[in-house]
């Protein structure tokens, strides 16, 4: 009892052309429609022109065609009798000894679909009369969601908690159609009498998921931005829309389970603006700066700094402001600023202090002498200043 796998093939296929009426999905159904009625279409131009409601009854001998993307589900006074998520033609007889009430793919989500049908199908024997529904298989895009005030989490990057205004869209899949329709649809919806879509603002279980999609963004913020391979930076969620669907839907399913009591799963987010709260900008301009400062560029800014806080203090203070500088950069514990400054002597007339820089200056004027870039009275001026001698 139950459906007869006729052909394989969608819409348009051989299964179609040969019968002379067949009931499948709706022509004109949208994109966010997760659960609908199938209408009545003949194998001619006329080919899903009817979209009543009332066409989704089914009786012994209706031809039913599953395209590609959706999944079969046939109800009886609110029982389910029927189910298949293979594509392909089928026939409804209720007699007929070759005739299956399942059938079911073989991809990842198979064991779920097949647990569901033990738990919920039709222990007697259905009548003539079924209720055929529709329920998209593919993904359901432009789900809203947005924050009317800040989302807070304690953030590993600021090592304190930071605060975001976000909105954007997310996208959902039906992995088990049958704990969907049984456990989250409305009654309305299984008679037959509207299309369930996610995107329509009359459609509280609709409103319900958003509601709940805006609860666990802070633990999904929490778990992106503290993952270590995430960077620890909120900067990459805008460009990792798949790395965060899947905190995302882990957060949803650890505080509503949608999986495993609705059969669904978010599958992509795109985060089409986030900003972070006033108290989290004026800290994240904090730490921007002690980043600046961190590091072998913060050590050569903080050098720079230093070497010329001492070319000022000995141009103003001779060697007292010098020393005084010397002991300022000891205490920020810089290793070259830590050695002992003496304050210099004054050499004997005619003393030759042969420093490493004297040497290397008489060098340079040397070389520039035997290159014929000074005569031999502008090096011996020179010279003799660089020895202290004029």
């Amino acid at each position: 009892m139950g459906l007869i796998k006729a052909a394989m093939g969608a819409i348009g296929s051989t299964s179609a052309d040969q019968w002379k009426d067949f009931l499948t999905v709706p022509a004109s159904i949208p994109p966010t429609a997760a659960l609908f009625p199938a209408v009545r279409s003949g194998a001619n131009a006329n080919r899903n022109s009817n979209t009543r409601g009332s066409q989704a009854v089914v009786t012994n001998g209706s031809k039913i065609v599953v395209p590609e993307g959706y999944g079969l589900l046939l109800f009886q006074d609110g029982e389910l009798t029927a189910a298949t998520d293979v594509p392909g033609g089928y026939i409804w007889n209720s007699d007929e000894l070759d005739s299956q009430s399942f059938f079911v793919s073989d991809d990842q989500f198979a064991t779920l679909v097949i647990q569901s049908w033990e738990r919920f199908k039709f222990g007697g024997r259905p009548g003539s009369q079924q209720l055929a529904l529709f329920v998209a298989l593919k993904e359901l895009p432009n789900n809203k969601f947005g924050t009317q005030s800040p989302v807070y989490w304690d953030d590993a990057y600021f090592n304190a908690q930071v605060g975001v205004l976000t909105y954007g869209t997310y996208s959902m899949n039906i992995v088990d159609p049958i704990l969907f329709a049984k456990r989250f649809v409305p009654a309305i919806y299984l008679q037959a009498q509207g299309v369930f879509d996610f995107t329509d603002a009359t459609n509280d279980a609709a409103t319900q998921l958003f509601s709940e999609v805006v609860g666990s963004l802070s633990a999904a913020f929490s778990s992106y931005t503290n993952h270590p391979q995430r960077g620890n930076r909120i900067t990459a969620i805008q460009r990792d829309s798949i790395g965060f669907a899947e905190h995302l839907s882990v957060a949803v399913e650890s505080a509503y389970q949608w999986r495993t009591t609705r059969g669904l799963a978010i599958s992509n987010v795109s985060i089409m603006g986030i900003r972070y709260d006033e108290s989290t900008q004026e800290l994240l301009k904090s730490v921007q700066r002690a980043d600046a400062l961190g590091g072998a560029r913060g050590h050569a800014n903080l050098q720079a700094s230093v070497a010329a806080g001492l070319e000022t203090a000995g141009g103003e203070s001779g060697a007292n402001g010098i020393l005084g500088m010397g002991l300022a950069a000891g205490a920020l514990n810089i290793p070259w600023a830590m050695q002992k400054v003496e304050t210099p002597e004054t050499p004997p007339a005619g003393a030759l202090q042969e420093t490493p820089d004297l040497v290397t200056k008489l060098e340079g004027l040397k070389r520039a002498l035997d290159a014929g870039l000074i005569d031999q009275a502008e090096f011996d001026a020179a010279k003799a200043k660089a020895l202290g001698l004029s």
